[in-house]
């Protein structure tokens, strides 16, 4: 009887995958447990086919560079060996049963969060019981590490890579701590800092946690398919994971290292409207473009929805998402999907909090109204602003932003800038389609062959942007 509860249990997971993607599940199973070829088939029925964690471990270590680090196979291989088949001793010693192996796949990729949770909070500690913060924060370092890795080994940045983005060390200590901070007790605290490190948190605290920062799962689902190599190349119902990262234009080629770093990107992309969330492409770099506030006007104007990234001279990076194209005239302009950010030190999004309509601004060359870019907050009291005056700007908040409720986003209210760039994200408006549409460098034809007569090279003739972005971007 029991045998057969089991198969029963088994069924229902296997007939949650389509055909092809079970054969995939079971040719990675055959893979692992050595038994493909007819050899091994003669004797599966013998000696019943399983998967150690050195196994696990050999097919990682099998390619010159391992697809996931070791800890999280390690943490899979745990995850795996957690789940109990009715009729067998829990815990069957180190070995890996197919059924657990295809329960382990059902519940991870297709369950929901109380199906995923025993799972993970062996994954993090393999005796399951009560886990302290400091276990869970070295859980999601782990996974996002992990997928940050694999992304990278698989070449499914999308045109990014670790050479033309920060440092991700920081981001991934960063977007840990963002996420860790939905962590709610039972009666809804939220212990911050190191009193969360300490406290303990049962089950049913971490599988709300699950539950409500989808992240977690959307990793854990990018380690386990492109990690171990398995139903990657079918198509998904769920679009979290076609663009958990979006394709990067504009930067390949050109030396330059994004203010950006990778867990940043994915955080960012995530809180943007989901028709925009497909495609980033550079539009303006002070490394690139110069540093003018001219520049930056020519660059971002009628350009649609954008990212603004700005690194100050302490090294706080924070920027804001312009909902619409920047145009420059003297009132505020876009709506409440705007928000203001902070990427470094810490990682988080501001968002629209109804009290007032002060999305943001661009004035440029007026003497009555202020010339800069603005977000939030008020003339003379932006939540981010960049002065016209090219390399000065503030960040006010006492104690917060009025349009978005964030703190000071700058080290010092007053800040120098450092560095800063922007991202078109989306499909570009047509009307900054480019086809047969004048450089900003030809606008004044005269002027340009009164310069040419007096025998000056234009300066600005390296700036002129490539006419159309080069596919091999991707």
């Amino acid at each position: 009887k029991m045998g057969n509860a089991e198969s029963n249990a088994y069924q229902n997971h296997l007939s949650r995958f389509l055909p092809e993607e079970q054969s995939d599940i079971d040719g990675l199973f055959d893979t692992l447990s050595g038994s493909s070829g007819s050899a091994g088939a003669k004797n599966a029925k013998a000696a019943k086919k399983t998967v150690t964690l050195a196994a696990l471990q050999a097919r990682q270590s099998a390619h010159t560079r391992e697809p996931l680090p070791q800890p999280m196979t390690a943490r899979l291989y745990n995850g795996m060996k957690s789940i109990d088949l009715p009729g067998k001793s829990s815990g069957l010693g180190e070995q890996i049963a197919k059924e657990q192996f295809v329960i382990f796949m059902s519940n991870l990729l297709k369950g929901n969060a109380d199906e995923k949770i025993s799972i993970i909070m062996r994954m993090i500690d393999k005796t399951g019981g009560p886990l302290k913060g400091k276990q869970i924060q070295e859980f999601t370092e782990d996974l996002i590490t992990s997928v940050v890795h694999v992304l990278s080994y698989r070449k499914e940045l999308k045109g990014w890579s670790l050479e033309n983005t920060r440092d991700s060390s920081s981001g991934v200590k960063a977007l840990a701590s963002e996420l860790l901070s939905e962590l709610k007790l039972p009666d809804g605290t939220k212990p911050m800092g190191s009193q969360l490190l300490e406290t303990n948190f049962d089950q049913s605290v971490i599988e709300d946690w699950v539950y409500r920062v989808p992240q977690i799962s959307v990793f854990l689902s990018v380690v386990i398919r492109q990690g171990l190599h398995v139903l990657h190349s079918l198509p998904d119902q769920t679009n979290d994971i076609l663009n958990l990262v979006p394709h990067c234009k504009g930067i390949k080629g050109r030396g330059v290292v994004s203010l950006f770093d990778i867990p940043a990107i994915i955080y960012i992309n995530s809180h943007l409207p989901a028709e925009m969330q497909h495609k980033w492409q550079l539009l303006f770099s002070s490394r690139l473009h110069g540093e003018s506030f001219s520049q930056l006007c020519a660059h971002i104007v009628n350009k649609g929805p954008c990212i603004v990234i700005i690194r100050d001279l302490d090294g706080f990076l924070f920027g804001g998402f312009a909902s619409h194209s920047w145009e420059v005239k003297p009132q505020f302009q876009g709506d409440n999907r705007c928000f203001l950010f902070s990427v470094f030190p810490t990682l988080a999004v501001y968002t629209y909090t109804g009290y007032n309509d002060h999305y943001m601004y661009l004035n440029h060359g007026q003497q009555t109204m202020p010339n800069g870019l603005g977000m939030g907050g008020q003339h003379g009291y932006f939540g981010l602003w960049i002065d016209s005056d090219y390399g000065k700007g503030h960040s006010k908040a006492k104690p917060r932003c009025t349009t978005y409720n964030s703190p000071q986003l700058s080290a010092r209210e007053d800040f120098t800038l450092d560095a800063m760039e922007v991202w078109a994200v989306g499909d570009a408006p047509e009307s900054a389609g480019r086809k047969g549409k004048k450089s900003i460098l030809d606008v004044d034809p005269q002027a340009q062959a009164l310069l040419e007569m007096a025998g000056k090279s234009r300066q600005s003739e390296g700036l002129r942007e490539p006419m159309e972005e080069d596919e091999g971007d991707d």
